[in-house]
């Protein structure tokens, strides 16, 4: 069972929370041609160990977090709020 500890909320199933995407996407501005978001929305790598992905808690506080997790163990090295994240931090 996957669990995320919420920094607001506390610890909580992964039920209470949407999945928000690969947070080590920088997404193209808004003018960008077409191809360009197809890339960023669509074209997608799966990776093998740790990873940072966006998660809401939807069904709590409401608040994105980034999530580090280890996609081969479901793992949860470290759990943020997603505004004050560093881009593509992983400790």
């Amino acid at each position: 069972m996957l669990r995320i500890n919420c920094p607001f909320c506390g610890e909580r199933d992964h039920s209470e929370f949407t999945y928000g995407g690969d947070a080590n996407i920088a997404y193209p501005e808004l003018s960008a041609p077409l191809e360009a978001w197809i890339e960023a929305v669509y074209v997608r790598s799966n990776p093998k160990g740790p990873h940072r992905e966006r998660w809401q808690h939807s069904d709590g506080c409401r608040l994105w977090l980034i999530v580090e997790r280890d996609t081969l163990t479901h793992a949860i090295t470290r759990v943020e709020p997603a505004r004050t994240a560093i881009p593509g931090l992983m400790k």
